[in-house]
């Protein structure tokens, strides 16, 4: 399934490093705003301790992750919401993605200028906060001129068709993202037809400096103090650093991090957290000993709805899934013994996958 992360925030604040750790795509960096125009796009894996178990257990010839697509953004500067900095452009890119990584810079370093005068994180999360409110609130706007307009003359569906622009237009005038409305208001359901932007899922994320690891120092401090009051997640990671131990052998890379006082990469941390953003579990299927495999799915989503994210000949020819969890084939140690303890279950086409669950499609075209 196509679901997307983009990775935005200010110019210079380490979007591509953080993308290139990421994805070891190597684009390109550079000390100057708008090095980033097109945005660069990349798969990355979901770091998953339960495939290589089940593997154990399977020992097939090929073991393949879920993954997860992202997206680097260029930056986005105050005023972009009237066109500064190509500001249109960019915030199309942005409309395009699932859910939002907004990286923000607590790094000094004199040899990356800032694109202002001091350091100060929490502005610049009002910044790029401030310029997706306007945009949603011009977007906003022409949708009430729509409905105003439709309804002219009926003032009875006048008032069914804007009350909810309307208190969804307060809303975005008080300075709140969209995300912040109860998921079950009209205001929400109108948002989220409007696709606006601050109605996407976000992800803070702080870059900080090698110094400052693993707590993020001061600056961090006042950030998470800042973001409090929406309840978002906030990590942690030093960009150049990912990027740099990205390169290195696996074992020098975790004996620095210990040293660091981390006891896993970053980017693994960002993959997972930005995977749950998304909303996404993972199932798994095993094609006999050829390959185990990771599939992404929409949490929710019915087996016969994976069957086709699988291969559209499964879903149209879907008969039945053999499911077993992930635990109760970890404590058997194997499909068959599973099978045998009757822990083996036959599910038909309305089954909702469950986060774990080791599944065999039986379809026929």
């Amino acid at each position: 399934m196509a679901v997307e992360l983009g990775i935005v925030g200010l110019p210079n604040v380490g979007k591509s490093t953080l993308f290139n750790a990421l994805t070891k795509a190597h684009a390109l960096v550079a000390n100057y705003p708008f090095t980033t125009i097109e945005p660069n796009v990349g798969v990355v894996a979901v770091p998953d301790e339960r495939l290589g178990q089940i593997a154990a257990i399977v020992r097939p010839e090929k073991v393949t992750p879920s993954s997860m697509r992202l997206v680097d953004i260029a930056g986005l500067v105050k005023g972009a919401s009237s066109g500064e900095g190509l500001g249109n452009q960019f915030l199309g890119h942005i409309r395009n993605v699932d859910a939002v990584a907004m990286l923000i810079r607590t790094f000094r370093d004199p040899d990356v200028p800032h694109v202002t005068p001091e350091l100060d994180p929490v502005a610049d999360v009002a910044t790029v906060n401030l310029e997706l409110i306007l945009a949603d609130l011009a977007t906003v706007d022409r949708a009430l001129a729509t409905a105003r307009d439709a309804s002219k003359g009926k003032p009875v569906e006048r008032g069914a068709s804007t009350a909810p622009l309307d208190s969804l237009l307060a809303h975005l005038n008080s300075g709140l993202a969209a995300r912040m409305l109860s998921r079950t208001s009209d205001e929400w359901v109108a948002a989220s037809a409007l696709n606006l932007l601050t109605a996407k899922p976000v992800l803070y994320v702080a870059n900080v400096g090698e110094a400052d690891l693993p707590d993020g120092g001061e600056m961090v401090g006042l950030l998470r103090h800042h973001l409090e009051p929406e309840g978002a997640e906030l990590l942690i990671i030093c960009a150049q650093c990912e990027s740099e131990l990205a390169d290195w052998p696996p074992a020098d890379a975790q004996a620095y991090l210990q040293e660091l006082g981390l006891s896993e990469l970053g980017v693994h941390r960002f993959v997972r957290a930005g995977y749950q953003l998304l909303n996404l579990i993972t199932f798994f299927t095993s094609t006999g000993g050829k390959e185990v495999r990771a599939w992404p799915l929409a949490r929710g989503t019915t087996v016969l709805e994976a069957a086709g994210s699988i291969h559209s000949d499964m879903e149209r020819g879907f008969i039945r899934a053999e499911v077993v969890s992930y635990q109760d084939l970890t404590r058997t140690g194997s499909l068959a013994a599973a099978r045998d303890s009757g822990l083996l279950r036959i599910e038909g086409r309305d089954y909702v996958v469950q986060d774990g669950d080791v599944i065999h499609i039986r379809f026929n075209v």
